[in-house]
This record gives C-alpha cells, sequence and structure tokens, in this order.
C-alpha cells in the first residue's frame, strides 16, 4: 500500500510530525500530487548525482500542478543544489514510514481501520483519476469538433462562393455561360452533397460529446457526494464530539484537496459545455443538442453551487457555552476558494446569533438576513487567502456577544442561540450567497449557569442526528450510549487516560436509576430521559445527576488529577460498598470515594478497630466529612492524608507514603524567626483520633489513646500534629452526620469524663 495514503491517515502527535515535515521548503501539494512518483524512486547512493529537480519527468508533473508558485519555490530553492533536494525527500519518506510503522499494528483494530480507510481513500483517488481521463477525452473530443467545424465552415463559405459565381453567370454571354457553368455545377453538388454529410457528422459528434458529458457529471456528482455527504460529515461529526472531549477532528488538507479537485474536474467541464454552446451557437443545426446542453448547463451549475455552498465551513467553531461581555473567537474556511479564485476579489463574511425558530426559517429558505436575536461586536471580517497552505479563511478575534438572549430553544431551560454566518461573493462568474451554521451556542449571563449548560451542549453534541431539523435532538437515549459520552467527558476533563471503569458505570447506573442491582446487563436495555439527566433532581437530594457527576470531573480536575491517575482514587464507591470492602482489611485501611450527598466532594473512609468500653470489639468504618475545593486550596489532598496518622494503608493494602509521598509538600526546616514572629504551620487533625505527640512513648493522652484504645502509630515523617482543630469530622459508617456524631459524642463524654461540649458549640457556630 503507497505510504503516502497511509500517511494520510495518521492522527494526534504522529499526524503532527507527518505535517512538520512540508513547508515552503517542499510544500505538501508536491508529495500529494507526486506521491507515486516519489514512491517508485530508489534514490540510491548512485544515482545521488543525477540532476532530479531538473529531470523532464519531474518538471512535467510539476508542470501539471497549475502552480507557479510550487515551481518558483522549486526553481529557487533546489535549481543549483538538485542533492538537497533528493536527501530532503529520503529524509520525508524515511519520517513517513517509521511514523506509518509504528501506527500500524496488523493484530489491532486501529491498524484495520486504517487499512478501510485506505482503501476508501483509494477509491476516492482511483474516481479522480477516471474523471480525469474522462474531461481529458470530452476535451479531445471537443477540439475535434472544433476543427471539423471550423472546416465545414470554411467549406459553406466555398459553397457560398460556387452560389455567387453562378450567380454572376448570368451577366455573361451565353457562350460562355454554357461553358463555364457545368463545372460550377458539378463542384456545387460536390460540395453541399459533403456539406450535408458533415452537418449531421457535426451533429452527431454533439449529441455524442452531450453523452460524455453527462456521463462525466454523473460520476462528478457521485464523486462529490461521497466527498461532502460522506467524509465532510463526518469531519463535522468528529467536530462536534470533539466538543465532548472526543478526539480531535483532525486537519481539513486532504477533504480540501479533494474538494479542490473536485472544483477543478467541474470547472473543466464547465468550461467545456460553454464552448460546445458557443459551437452551437456559432453554427446551429436543427436537433436535441439545444435542450441537452441547456441540461447539462443547469446541472453543472447546481453540482458547482453544491459544491461551494458545502465547503464554506466553520474551521474553529466558537465557544458552545458563550458569556455574555466575554471575548471568542471563531473561523469560516472556504475550501475551494483558491481554486475559484474567490481571493481576487475577497468576500467579506458577517457572523450573526439567530434563535432556533430563526435557524428553522433558514433552512426553509425563507429570508432571516436582517433577523437576529442579539448583536455580536466585531461580527465582520474579510476572508484573507494565504499562499503557503492555500487556504482561504476568516478569523474572527475578538468577537464579543452583548447584551441579554431572549429567544430560547425547545429542548433547554436556558436562553439559547445559534449562530449564522453569512458569505457573499463578488465579482465571481457564479454569484453566490453562502452561510454556514454553527454548533449550538448556549448564551449565558452568569457562571452559575455554565454547569446546566454545558449539559445541554453535551446531549446535543452527542445525540443530535445529521441533517436534523434545528435543534431537535432526542428525549432519551440507551443508558450505554450515555455511558459512552460521559466517559468521553471524564477523560478530556480530568486530561486522563484512564476512564471510567465497568464497576465506575455500574456506580452511575445505580445513582441515576435509584437501583441496587451490580450486573452490568441490567442497565444494557434501559433509557435515560433529558431529565432525568438534567432536570429531575436526584431522590433525597437537591441537585441532578449531571450536577454530582460534573462536580466530581471539576473537583478532579482542578486537585485529584496525579491520584485519579495513579489509580489511588476509587471515587465511585457508596458508603455500603465502602463499608464491606473496608471491614476485613487491616486496621488503618483507607479509600477515598466521592461523596454522595455534597456535589464536589471527596471523603477517606477507613477501618478501625475499636477498643473503648462504649465500642468493645467493634469493627468499624468511619467517613471524614467531604473535602471540596476550598478545602483543597488551603491544603492538598495527600497533605491531609500525611497528617492523619491513623490513615496506615491505601486499599487494598499500599502503604499510604508508598501512594502519596511524592505529592507531599516538603517539611520546612527550622521555622526562622522573621521581624519576631514564627511562620506557622496547618496541619490537619480528626480530633477523636488526634495525639499531640506521635511519639507513644511520650505518654501524653489523648481522646483516643486512653484506656483500651490502641496506641497511634507513629508517622515516618514525624510530623508534628497539632491539638484538635474546632471541627469534628467523623461520621462512623456513613457520611457525616450531626446529630448522630453528637450521639457519639455523649457516650464519649460520659465514659472519659471529660466534657466535648465546647467542640460541638465551636462547630454549630
Amino acid at each position: 500500500m503507497a505510504v503516502w495514503i497511509q500517511a494520510q491517515q495518521l492522527q494526534g502527535d504522529a499526524l503532527h510530525q507527518m505535517q512538520s515535515l512540508y513547508g515552503q521548503h517542499f510544500p505538501i501539494e508536491v508529495r500529494h500530487y507526486l506521491s507515486q512518483w516519489i514512491e517508485s524512486q530508489t534514490f540510491d547512493s548512485t544515482k545521488l548525482a543525477s540532476p532530479v529537480c531538473r529531470s523532464r519527468s519531474t518538471r512535467q508533473k510539476l508542470t501539471g500542478l497549475n502552480t507557479a508558485h510550487v515551481l518558483l519555490v522549486f526553481q529557487s530553492t533546489y535549481d543549483r543544489c538538485p542533492l538537497e533536494l533528493v536527501r530532503c525527500i529520503k529524509h520525508i519518506l524515511y519520517t513517513e514510514q517509521r511514523l506509518v510503522r509504528e501506527a500500524t499494528n496488523s493484530n489491532s483494530p486501529v491498524g484495520g481501520m486504517m487499512d478501510s480507510m485506505s482503501q476508501k481513500y483509494q477509491q476516492i483517488n482511483q474516481a479522480f483519476e477516471e474523471l480525469r481521463l474522462l474531461t481529458q477525452d470530452t476535451e479531445n473530443d471537443l477540439r475535434k469538433l472544433q476543427h471539423n467545424q471550423e472546416y465545414f465552415i470554411i467549406q459553406y463559405q466555398e459553397s457560398m462562393r460556387i452560389q455567387a459565381q453562378l450567380a454572376s453567370l448570368a451577366t455573361l454571354p451565353p457562350a460562355d455561360r454554357q461553358l463555364r457553368e457545368p463545372a460550377l455545377l458539378s463542384k456545387k453538388n460536390t460540395v453541399e452533397a459533403w456539406l450535408t454529410r458533415e452537418a449531421n457528422t457535426l451533429q452527431k459528434y454533439r449529441l455524442d460529446l452531450a453523452e460524455k458529458h453527462q456521463k462525466t457529471l454523473q460520476l462528478l456528482r457521485k464523486q462529490q457526494t461521497i466527498i461532502l455527504d460522506d467524509e465532510l460529515i463526518q469531519w463535522k461529526r468528529r467536530q462536534q464530539l470533539a466538543g465532548n472531549g472526543g478526539p480531535p477532528e483532525g486537519g481539513l488538507d486532504i477533504l480540501q484537496s479533494w474538494c479542490e479537485k473536485l472544483a477543478e474536474t467541474i470547472w473543466q467541464n464547465r468550461q467545456q459545455i460553454r464552448r460546445a454552446e458557443h459551437l452551437r451557437q456559432q453554427l446551429p443545426i436543427p436537433g436535441p443538442i439545444e435542450e441537452l446542453l441547456n441540461e447539462l448547463n443547469s446541472t453543472i451549475t447546481d453540482i458547482i453551487s453544491t459544491l461551494v455552498t458545502s465547503t464554506f465551513i466553520i474551521e474553529k467553531q466558537p465557544p458552545q457555552v458563550l458569556k455574555t461581555q466575554t471575548k471568542f473567537a471563531a473561523t469560516v474556511r472556504l475550501l475551494v476558494g483558491g481554486k475559484l479564485n474567490v481571493h481576487m476579489n475577497p468576500p467579506q463574511v458577517k457572523a450573526t446569533i439567530i434563535s432556533e425558530q430563526q435557524a428553522k426559517a433558514l433552512l426553509k429558505n425563507e429570508n432571516t438576513r436582517n433577523d437576529s436575536s442579539g448583536e455580536i461586536l466585531n461580527n465582520n471580517c474579510v476572508m484573507e487567502y494565504h499562499q503557503t497552505t492555500g487556504t482561504l479563511s476568516a478569523h474572527f478575534r475578538n468577537m464579543v456577544k452583548s447584551g441579554s438572549s431572549t429567544p430560547t430553544c425547545s429542548f433547554c431551560l436556558f436562553p439559547c442561540c445559534f449562530y449564522h454566518c453569512i458569505i457573499y461573493f463578488c465579482n465571481f462568474l457564479l454569484s453566490f450567497s453562502e452561510q454556514t451554521l454553527s454548533l449550538p451556542v448556549v448564551v449565558i449571563v452568569h457562571g452559575s449557569q455554565d454547569n446546566n449548560a454545558t449539559a445541554t451542549v453535551l446531549w446535543d453534541n452527542a445525540f443530535a442526528e445529521p441533517g436534523r431539523v434545528p435543534f431537535l435532538v432526542p428525549d432519551k437515549v440507551l443508558w450505554p450510549q450515555l455511558c459512552e459520552v460521559i466517559n468521553m467527558k471524564y477523560k478530556a476533563e480530568v486530561q486522563s487516560n484512564r476512564g471510567l471503569s465497568e464497576e465506575n458505570l455500574v456506580f452511575l447506573a445505580q445513582k441515576a436509576f435509584s437501583s441496587s442491582s451490580n450486573n452490568p446487563d441490567d442497565y444494557r436495555s434501559m433509557t435515560m430521559t433529558w431529565s432525568q439527566f438534567n432536570r429531575e433532581s436526584l431522590p433525597g437530594r437537591n441537585f441532578t445527576f449531571w450536577q454530582w457527576f460534573d462536580g466530581v470531573m471539576e473537583l478532579t480536575k482542578k486537585h485529584l488529577k496525579p491520584h485519579w491517575n495513579d489509580g489511588a482514587i476509587l471515587g465511585f464507591v457508596n458508603k455500603q460498598q465502602a463499608q464491606d470492602m473496608l471491614m476485613s482489611k487491616p486496621n488503618g485501611t483507607f479509600l477515598l470515594r466521592f461523596s454522595d450527598s455534597e456535589i464536589g466532594g471527596i471523603t477517606i473512609a477507613w477501618f478501625f478497630f475499636c477498643c473503648c468500653f462504649f465500642f468493645a470489639g467493634e469493627r468499624m468504618v468511619w467517613n471524614l466529612m467531604p473535602y471540596t475545593t476550598k478545602d483543597f486550596t488551603i491544603r492538598s489532598l495527600a497533605d491531609r492524608i500525611s497528617d492523619l496518622n491513623h490513615l496506615l494503608f491505601l486499599y487494598p493494602d499500599r502503604p499510604k507514603d508508598e501512594v502519596f509521598s511524592k505529592y507531599y509538600t516538603p517539611p520546612l526546616c527550622k521555622p526562622k524567626a522573621v521581624d519576631g514572629y514564627v511562620k506557622p504551620q496547618i496541619k490537619q487533625v480528626v480530633p477523636e483520633f488526634a495525639t499531640a505527640n506521635p511519639d507513644p512513648a511520650s505518654g501524653n493522652p489523648t481522646y483516643m489513646d486512653q484506656g483500651a484504645s490502641p496506641a497511634p502509630v507513629s508517622h515516618p515523617h514525624a510530623y508534628g500534629i497539632y491539638p484538635a482543630m474546632a471541627d469534628s469530622m467523623l461520621d462512623a459508617d456513613g457520611d457525616f452526620d450531626l446529630d448522630d456524631t453528637m450521639d457519639v459524642a455523649r457516650h464519649v463524654e460520659e465514659l472519659l469524663r471529660r466534657p466535648v461540649e465546647s467542640q460541638w458549640s465551636g462547630q454549630q457556630s
């Protein structure tokens, strides 16, 4: 398989590495158009002296690009140093082969997918080759027709001259007339007979040419459908999913090269049809050719109109959650702008924000040009042609949505508006007024609306059907479909290769459907509605499923990413599961799970064998009051775990320092007084488990080391533990519950005869 075909299918970093090989010194267009020739050369050491850049075949192929700029670059760069061109090509081929070899694994699904895509791309290129041959064939036929018609006109003029000579015989004496007339009549009959035959031949040539053009246009339309309705739509779909955290949609270079080939082929055939029409007008011959040419002209105009309309796209989408009075950017691009010479008179693009109803009217070709649903500042931009890349685009860099937006879409509960970009082509052979719609944009006026706006965008990007009525989206979807979406979003937001496991997704299903089943198969056929996703609160809570999940993502993204990537956070575990997992583990075993009761909270659950009188012999699981972003801005999770000496092993049996020590904040050597002050340190303590001195030999009693309580385990770093803070964070076998904890406190007070009332009053205050 050709290296270039495989190289075009590279993704991610490999694609960027491949693209970086090309530039002014070696345009990517040359690699594309000369791929077969380049890969057929040996470029071995015995031929390095040959003037490659001066070879006839190379010049012919470069001339075939019809790109004066490329020829100029090659002449100026390599005319005096052809060996440099050879070295450049060898380096490019070697790098491409290496990248393809690394990316292609015959035993992986990715390798099979690349082979499938390569086969499809090969079919597209073969169709282009067929179109090229058909176009060349009709060009030859047209030239032959023109030559025959010109000769026909010459003979017709000869017939007219003979007619004039015969008419002039009337002025001659009878003897002279009788002498010359037979020869002229014979010649006249011969010429007229030839003209009759030739007229029929010309008519047949014209009909044959029209039939060939019909065949070419059929193949053109089929090829255009594959590129625009399949490949370009797939690119737009990837762009849409990228908004949900999916892989990047990829570059447009291959698509643009195909669209430019389409434009070039369409334009050549259009010019041929126009020339055929000119020949018909120059020499009218009765027959069906006039109707055929009109039909061909209408068809080719429709094809090129579809091409221009469909290739006006949004290369960089505006943010889909758009806050008023905030700058944002977008880029529109015309994939065929260079080939159609639109840049010779650059058109202006205007961005306008419209409502759902206006978008529907727009797709019905109703006039909405003067309608808008709000004002956008800096919304006019002139398209620019970038010669080095061959792209025609307009970059809106400083747009601002001003004011509020009143229209709403039928799907969400918040102001929801949509872009509508209009482009006008001026001084162009075919006049078009083009427009393209961006992905849905939810307009918000306050940051508190961001969570719900993101839910609307996520659902729409994931489940909107191509070619839908604006902006229709399913109200319910299968749970496995939603799992794929939220897993993609989670990995993107957290920037982690560790996604949601099957156990995590079962936990989420239990939360979403208020179910207790641990069997994943029980949820495969279940559907989740938009209301369940982000309109109705979870049972017993004042927040929705999405709000809870989004809070987990935000917390992990901002403060827990390294621990999630290390696998230190189980996260998606409920209280009962945590208790079941910890009860059989050694004393001090703990795990990290996301809070069920609080948005964006994470709690530590740990096992502790209690020997005190009240809980004598009980194996208990405790839960700390959940940490939130506010807590982690004060002290990190790793440092908080380091502070708690009673936490010894991360579930199932990993010493906590082995997991978290690389994230500990290094201890200060010796606090130095600055202007008479000593800088304090913040340490976290749990009053019921705290000790003023981690050394058990010190003999200083604390709440939990009196009586039958187990001696506290000294911390390997011997950090000082400060006296108890004025807030209790414990809840045995559950999340923080003030009433239950006060009951425990009263029992402890009775047992220890030590008042703890001041602690609770301090917490409640």
